[in-house]
């Protein structure tokens, strides 16, 4: 890949943020060498990897590759025999041990993951220097006691000799020899020896080996010579501690340095894992999403190359998501050059750069910020003359360094490359200017190689409208606002918006009809015939804006609506089933009962043949109660009526399972005749029956009932309330029963005196919507419940 180009549009900036997403240097040094590749199997694959690490993220949110650290340098260090100190053990430690737990999660998971799983699967994970290093370092980075025999031996005499030293001493300090002489009750160290403070006057009166003196002087700090053989062997101890120490440490570098290559590879690999982990993230944030890699398909005659350049929603990955302006830039089939026209500081610089960079970052195995769909050709080389040009170094000035660079630029570039021209032409006089920028483009366009340029320049608008594979666009400009939409429209150019804008801001009327005058007519009608094309696309995209604002409310409206019937569905699974299991219980009660009536019947040597007779009816029953409640699950097709629901027809109310007829018409609502009610619901929850019928004339008194789908429920409790509330209570818990289709409920109104018992059953005998009742059984709550069983 041309690395001016990678420079000109940006690219070492996004390296720059991806790294910021890496958890350890390898990764972050991997990450800023990425590189456009132009080996399309490779590129796609790289995609496909991060596409997996952002569908784990999705599901393990808390993925990471734990405590890796670079550890290269170190184990390279050991193979020339030298020996780590123990932090740097822990590293190499911290990162196989990562290493191991990455290799774990994608091995149990490499049929979810199996791009990743191919990459995990060269971690290095039976080295054995984990356990190595876990029986010679503690957490600390201390030497393990048991690290060796001798290790133990020499800390254990260590210590016994450290308790005798420091008990002959503190018995020195309270002995009535040395207390006089102490300038502080206290046993201190100097040079690694224990030692005493005494007064300096006192330094004749103790034998003792001086070591050091306070700094004015009046205290000396002593080793009396009855403890300097004490000192010697403890000190001796210390030394063969810290040799031994250094042995253990060295032989266990020699053993990393035995698996140098091992655990260089795990390192290398973890970095290669957690870049995709990386990409991952930053495509998150970016709300980036897959491109679509295609090869170049270029025509039999030669006439095109054959590119696909398809970003619908593309933003400039630099910029602030919720500043940028999304552009579509697509190319039909047959097009291959884009010239791009519109005001100053209107994002021709910017279209450029987005699609250069976008193209860029997919070869490089990075997700792009573009809507799903998205597709680019794989190109092997990108080119771009952006910016100002000049150098000082080189005496050169802006035209001149943009000749310069784009005869490099014609000189190199292929048909299966793309090339970017900002301001073709510019920087010098104006007509010259436009012929070599129409010189220039005509070069590319005769050998097929894919560009895009932007221009200020109106002949070049005629040259890509004349001429094949050559495509005009325009960034959009508001003339009420007199400022630039940063919308990119394809297949039309762009206006010259002097007049306009000059005659909004003020300009005098007959200053500006006099220059209208100096313009060829027919560049007038063009102009014209532009404003209104222009006028009907902005026409255009508002209905297309509505129409998906409205398809996304209405699948907005399907989803909750689903929500709601599986809701309903699972309540109508709890009522069958607890009526289920009742009705099993009360056949296994019968069946007790039967037995218990033949035993008699037998003992009274009394005929069977009624008993087995009403037996295989009872088996019967448990055989048609036992079969399993099966889900109903409502086609998603039905959500929503073939055509639009008109007054009078029949219809069926799917939360109440009734049929009716349409008798009045809303936006979202109607209202349907079902029997002598009049029920309101939504335009969702209806499902056309068949042909329109008579609308019913109802009555004047005929209730309208304002219908929620949402049941009551299958139990109410009356308890504690007074009666008046009760009753209201419960009034209103039948009514909402009854049109949910409930088959029952409970109704729980306590023992007590009785009183309130006898009020719900005196409803019961005069309530419209029960069609039986009877008092609760022992195990539902005896007497202080009373079973209602509802009408269908």
């Amino acid at each position: 890949m041309n690395t001016k180009a990678l420079k000109t549009l940006e690219f070492d900036k996004v390296l720059e943020r991806l790294t910021g997403y890496c958890a350890f240097p390898a990764s972050k040094a991997k990450a800023l060498s990425l590189q456009p590749g132009n080996d399309l199997e490779v590129a796609t694959r790289r995609l496909a990897e991060t596409a997996e690490a952002r569908a784990l993220f999705a599901l393990q949110p808390t993925t990471t590759i734990g405590g890796a650290r670079d550890v290269r340098e170190v184990v390279e260090a050991t193979t020339r025999g030298v020996v780590l100190a123990t932090n740097e053990l822990l590293d190499i430690k911290a990162t196989l041990i990562s290493a191991r737990n990455i290799y774990r999660i994608f091995e149990q998971s490499q049929e979810q993951y199996p791009l990743l799983y191919e990459i995990a699967s060269r971690l290095p994970v039976d080295t054995g220097l984990v356990d190595a290093i876990s029986k010679t370092l503690n957490d600390r980075g201390e030497v393990l006691d048991s690290a060796s025999s001798d290790l133990a031996r020499i800390r254990r005499e260590s210590e016994i000799t450290h308790n005798r030293l420091l008990e002959r001493m503190q018995r020195m300090v309270s002995s009535k020899k040395y207390a006089p002489h102490l300038q502080e009750a206290l046993v201190t160290q100097r040079d690694g020896r224990y030692v005493l403070p005494i007064k300096a006057e006192s330094r004749n009166r103790v034998k003792s080996v001086v070591h050091d003196q306070s700094s004015s002087g009046a205290t000396l700090f002593v080793e009396p010579l009855e403890v300097v053989e004490l000192n010697n062997k403890w000190r001796e101890l210390q030394l063969g501690e810290r040799e031994e120490e250094r042995r253990i440490l060295a032989a266990l570098c020699n053993q990393i340095a035995q698996h140098a290559d091992a655990v260089t590879l795990a390192v290398e690999q973890l970095a290669e894992v957690d870049l995709r982990f990386a990409s991952a993230h930053y495509a998150e944030d970016l709300k980036a999403s897959q491109p679509e890699l295609v090869p170049f398909k270029p025509a039999k005659d030669g006439s095109n190359p054959g590119v696909t350049l398809r970003l619908w929603a593309a933003r400039h990955p630099l910029l602030e998501p919720e500043s940028v302006v999304p552009i579509d830039l697509e190319l039909d089939e047959s097009a291959y050059t884009l010239v791009i026209t519109g005001p100053n500081t209107g994002g021709k610089t910017v279209t450029l750069k987005t699609a250069g960079l976008l193209a860029m970052m997919a070869q490089s195995g990075l997700h792009i910020p573009v809507q799903e769909g998205s597709a680019i050709s794989l190109f092997n080389a990108i080119y771009a003359d952006i910016g100002d040009e000049q150098s000082i170094e080189q005496s050169l000035s802006t035209f001149s360094g943009h000749i310069t660079n784009i005869i490099r630029i014609l000189d190199e570039a292929g048909p299966q490359d793309m090339v970017i021209f900002d301001e073709l032409g510019a920087g010098t006089d104006p007509q010259e200017g436009a012929a070599l920028a129409m010189a220039l483009l005509g070069f590319l366009v005769e050998r097929g190689i894919t560009t895009l340029v932007a221009t200020h320049y109106p002949e070049l608008k005629g040259y890509a409208h004349a001429t094949p594979g050559v495509v005009n666009a325009s960034m959009e400009f508001d003339l009420e606002s007199l400022s630039p939409t940063y919308r990119l429209t394809i297949g039309l150019p762009g206006r010259s918006n002097a007049l306009a804008i000059a005659k909004r801001l003020g300009l005098q009327d007959e200053v500006v009809e006099r220059a209208r005058g100096t313009l060829d007519p027919a560049e007038l009608r063009a102009e014209d015939l532009l404003d209104e094309i222009h006028r009907q696309r902005d026409l255009t995209r508002t209905a297309r804006e509505a129409a998906e604002e409205s398809k996304t409310e209405a699948e907005e409206l399907r989803a909750e609506l689903a929500e709601r019937l599986e809701a309903i569905e699972d309540e109508r699974l709890e009522v069958l089933d607890a009526a289920r299991r009742e009705a099993l219980q009360q056949v296994g009660d019968l069946e007790e009962e039967m037995r218990q009536a033949r035993k008699e019947l037998a003992r009274a040597r009394q005929p069977l043949d009624v008993l087995e007779q009403v037996a295989e009816k009872v088996e019967e029953l448990e055989e048609e109660v036992a079969e399993p409640i099966v889900r109903q699950h409502i086609p998603e097709a039905d959500l929503y009526p073939e055509r639009p629901v008109r007054l009078g027809d029949r219809v069926k109310l799917r939360t109440l399972d009734q049929e009716g007829v349409v008798t009045a018409l809303g936006e979202e609502e109607v209202e349907v005749q079902v029997g002598v009610l009049r029920v309101r619901a939504r335009m969702t929850e209806l499902q056309l029956m068949g042909a329109q019928q008579p609308v019913p004339q109802a009555e004047p008194t005929t209730p309208v009932l304002n219908y929620t789908p949402q049941s009551p429920g299958v139990e109410v409790s009356l308890r504690a309330m007074r009666a008046d509330e009760a009753m209201e209570k419960l009034e209103r818990h039948l009514d909402a029963a009854y049109v949910a289709g409930l088959p029952f409920v409970r109704i729980i109104h306590g023992k007590g005196t009785g009183k309130l018992r006898e009020m719900v059953r005196k409803e019961m005998k005069v309530n419209p919507h029960i069609e039986r009742w009877e008092p609760a059984k022992p195990n539902e709550g005896g007497d202080g419940a009373t079973i209602a069983y509802l009408k269908n």
